[in-house]
């Protein structure tokens, strides 16, 4: 049976295992936990007054307020609760790719090591975690559970995934959004090569279902600086007949201007959609930079 360890090295569990991953919108469950809920209980964040009317229990009943008014308010608060969250991890064929820059670690490698990293930050804070691993289709869907040995159903499925097939975003998050019945946080972890607005569209309906989506887009260094030099094969990681001889300098301006309009595409459609967007490269050290965006993240507002 395949470890914790077999994924993630205790420097990585080390290194994230004082940070909470706080959900920055209302989301609902029902064990106690860290996390606001739509739902009014007995918890230690106040809410709201309204008037005492007959049958509510007397306990909630503010006293103090009643001898400066003389009049019944009950006390209403916010009951704190657990957070479900829904790991989605590309299992495509392009998440393959692994540079000539020397990590040696693949955009699927870096994205299996940064889901089962959140997994385990999830499930130690006694939230909800799930995982969908996809490409063309769902290949498997994990739904969320809280036990900690949850995580080794979860673990062992990354383990054994491997990048092949095409991409199909949209049909795939359409696909998830009529599964997950209740507003929690869905973690999308891509290289997220697809049309921008088909993106952004199928992304909305994460919006509209009241998700808050976290983006965690994976790139090799070679995307992004197109360091190539001499006469280059390049051949598709999704389509095995489609390979192109080039020359590099020639290229090498025009791609560089297409992927920054890519990214501006994509940071725009990410603010309008109010969705957190994270650029991870396979050479930073994961457990690094996932831990400074998490620190960042709960310090902000």
């Amino acid at each position: 049976m395949t470890q914790v360890s077999d994924v993630l090295t205790s420097a990585d569990i080390g290194r994230v295992s004082g940070l909470q991953l706080l959900a920055r919108q209302v989301v609902e469950g029902f064990a106690s936990g860290l996390h606001k809920s739509p739902h009014k209980g007995f918890s230690v964040e106040f809410r709201e007054h309204r008037s005492y009317v007959r049958g509510d229990d007397i306990r909630t009943i503010d006293w103090k307020l009643y001898g400066k008014t003389d009049r019944l308010y009950i006390r209403e608060y916010e009951e704190e609760t657990n957070l479900r969250c829904t790991i989605l991890v590309d299992c495509s064929g392009s998440m393959g790719y692994c540079g000539s820059g020397g990590s040696g670690v693949s955009r699927h490698e870096y994205a299996v090591r940064t889901a089962a990293c959140l997994a385990w930050l999830m499930l130690q804070q006694q939230d909800s975690v799930g995982l969908v691993t996809f490409d063309t289709a769902i290949r498997r869907y994990i739904p969320p559970r809280s036990r900690p040995r949850h995580l080794n159903a979860i673990v062992e499925e990354l383990a054994v995934s491997r990048p092949g097939n095409e991409t199909a975003l949209s049909d795939v998050f359409q696909e998830i959004v009529a599964r997950i019945h209740r507003r929690g946080l869905v973690i999308v972890i891509s290289d997220l090569f697809a049309d921008v607005d088909r993106l952004m569209k199928s992304l909305a309906q994460f919006r509209h279902a009241n998700h808050e989506v976290l983006l965690f887009q994976i790139w090799d260094r070679d995307e992004l600086e197109f360091p190539f030099r001499q006469w280059t094969q390049f051949q598709s990681m999704e389509q095995a007949n489609v390979r192109h001889l080039v020359d590099p300098a020639q290229l090498r301006r025009a791609y560089l201007a297409e992927l920054a309009a890519y990214r501006d595409a994509l940071a725009k459609g990410c603010n309008r959609q109010r969705i957190s967007h994270v650029s991870l490269t396979t050479d930073q050290p994961m457990a690094d930079a996932l831990a400074a965006w998490l620190a960042v993240r709960r310090r902000s507002p």
